[in-house]
């Protein structure tokens, strides 16, 4: 959630953020943020003036009691009882105008960094960089809902015996394939300094809220009614909200959380060739890393976090690249984002499997998660996180890069947690 200050003090660059954004109406939403945040104050104030004549008076009752002057005690009184009914008044006004701010600014997304480009489409990302050869296949190569039929290693249909579409069923070798990518993925992590957590895959509307998914990504969650529950579409959901209503000392950080767990996304709308097979599911499996930093720090993290996610793709031998997405294409809450692409030689196509991104305080206002400097004054903490990495897309590119005409080769770097180097 943006700070109200910082859009009165930045009001020029906030503006120009949303425009970057493609953000519609931004100047009548701003404008509308500083005019509640004006009334905000002025109701504030009224009501501090009147509570202070009100004390004043309340003292007054007493010593005109004590002196006899019961009628001037009663005239006193009177004012006393108006008074409260004014500050009442306005503490109303003032709780509904304050509600009326924190909704329009949980609709506000987060203004880009100067480094973003803008744009309106993927079309429109700025390249970083990229790694590796693409690999040249055999004459027979086949897509992945080709292959793990024909080596029977996943299971769409049985996936909707049980549940429905996109829930598929991992069998024999392509279950220890995803048990082997969460326990190498994790260990990476372990090694890089990070501490892992189990967290819930349910969570409740406030974290929803604290992290931006809600409202925002409302109609993209599974909610469990009875319960008001929703579940996770990422692990950054439960892991930032472990620091919800947190007061930090800048030594506790930065603090680096990892985390497994399975997510799910409704996905509505979603269908043709482009989101076949583990292209696109309802529920998959990611490992999830999470940083709390110093601001002056963040982006020197994202930078990290970067980075070691490029380490696991280079460690499995795939053919990758770098995008920085533009205004339009980035994601509600973030103020810069990475999505590294894996190179699917079967599919002849670019698949994201990787995004990492920088809120700087948008989540943080929202969790009211803050640490105090060495000034000894409390600021709020920068949050990122990063896929690290999402297992569908990764699963396919590994079947399809690495097929062959008697089978698909296993990454090395899996073959200890695998037991076996072939499918």
């Amino acid at each position: 959630m943006l700070l109200v200050q910082t859009i009165r003090d930045q009001y020029d660059q906030v503006l120009l953020g949303l425009k970057k954004r493609n953000f519609p109406q931004a100047t009548e939403a701003l404008q509308q943020v500083l005019a509640l945040d004006d009334l905000r104050k002025s109701s504030q104030t009224q009501r501090d003036q009147l509570q202070a004549e009100s004390n004043l008076i309340s003292k007054q009752i007493g010593s005109l009691m004590k002196e006899g002057k019961s009628l001037e005690a009663t005239a006193a009184k009177d004012q006393s009882s108006q008074l409260k009914a004014q500050i009442k008044e306005l503490e109303d006004q003032h709780a509904q105008v304050e509600e009326e701010l924190k909704s329009l600014l949980y609709l506000l997304p987060n203004v880009p960094h100067v480094a973003v480009p803008a744009g309106k489409s993927a079309e429109d990302n700025e390249e970083v960089l990229s790694h590796g050869t693409i690999p040249s296949l055999w004459e027979g190569k086949l897509p992945h809902w080709e292959l793990i039929k024909k080596y029977d290693i996943i299971d769409f249909d049985l996936g909707v015996k049980i549940t429905g579409a996109g829930f598929p069923v991992y069998k024999g070798k392509g279950a220890r394939l995803q048990r082997a990518l969460i326990n190498f993925f994790l260990d990476q992590a372990l090694a890089e300094g990070y501490m892992e957590v189990q967290p819930p895959i349910l969570v409740n509307e406030e974290s929803g809220y604290g992290t931006g998914q809600l409202p925002d990504k409302e109609g993209q969650m599974y909610f469990a009614k009875d319960d008001h529950l929703y579940l996770i579409p990422t692990a950054e959901v439960p892991i930032t909200n472990l620091y919800r209503d947190v007061f930090l000392n800048a030594t506790d950080l930065p603090i680096k959380n990892v985390g497994y767990t399975p997510c799910f996304r409704r996905e509505a709308g979603s269908w043709g060739a482009h989101v076949r097979g583990l292209n696109r599911l309802h529920q998959f499996d990611k490992v999830e890393i999470v940083q709390i930093t110093h601001p002056d720090q963040s982006y020197a993290a994202l930078e990290q976090m970067s980075a070691y996610v490029q380490g696991l793709l280079q460690k499995l031998e795939l053919p990758y690249r770098v995008l920085r997405l533009c205004g339009g294409d980035m994601g509600f809450t973030s103020a810069m984002t990475y999505d590294m692409e894996v190179y699917s030689a079967a599919q002849e196509r670019w698949l994201e499997v990787s995004s990492v991104s920088n809120f700087e305080t948008y989540q943080a206002n929202r969790l009211k998660l803050r640490f105090k400097g060495e000034d000894k004054k409390s600021q709020f903490a920068h949050t990122l996180n990063g896929s690290a990495l999402a297992l569908p897309r990764i699963v396919a590119s590994i079947l399809e890069n690495n097929q062959e005409p008697d089978g698909i080769r296993m990454p090395k770097v899996l073959h200890s947690y695998l037991g076996f180097d072939r499918i």
